[in-house]
């Protein structure tokens, strides 16, 4: 990239948020207690205005019991300066052991979009058998575009602006 063409960097609206948050499948939650701040990797759907995970028991659990307020984080990444990143601030619930329970089914049918096998014999990762959901409270999203990419028709399909025309 020549050194007079510099990125330029906005603010996501709403539905580009979500629309990041939609497309993902991983990201990161991070939660604090006392003077210790931690960030996980989760696996994740994002559901009107809701993200469902599920976790093992342990230590983040037992943080998360006493502290229920979380970051969550997502990004996607074309280039040095070429991504969208989005951060939800909200509270962790802990949704019951018992599928009866609603909204149990509706995580575990959104989570079973993205890997079938939870809770089935086929199950990939059997011990994380704790599903929580996070309310997305505040939805903050900022990109950064070069001018190498910014009229591409992929850059157009992933931050839903208009492809340049030649």
């Amino acid at each position: 990239m020549p050194h007079d063409a510099a990125p330029t960097f906005r603010a996501l609206d709403k539905a580009e948020s979500e629309a990041v948050l939609t497309r993902n499948h991983v990201g990161r939650i991070a939660y604090s207690f006392h003077d210790r701040v931690d960030i996980e990797p989760i696996h994740y759907v994002y559901d009107d205005e809701w993200i469902y995970g599920r976790t093992s028991p342990g230590t983040k659990l037992a943080m998360l019991s006493h502290h229920r307020w979380v970051a969550f984080e997502v990004d996607e990444v074309d280039g040095p300066l070429d991504w969208r990143s989005v951060v939800v601030h909200g509270t962790v619930y802990l949704l019951a052991s018992h599928p009866s329970e609603r909204e149990t089914e509706t995580g575990l049918r959104l989570l079973r979009r993205f890997l079938p096998d939870i809770r089935t014999e086929d199950d990939p990762t059997p011990f994380r058998t704790v599903l929580f959901r996070i309310s997305a409270s505040e939805i903050t999203g900022r990109a950064a575009s070069s001018l190498a990419t910014e009229g591409s028709a992929d850059h157009a399909q992933r931050t839903g602006a208009a492809p340049k025309k030649a």
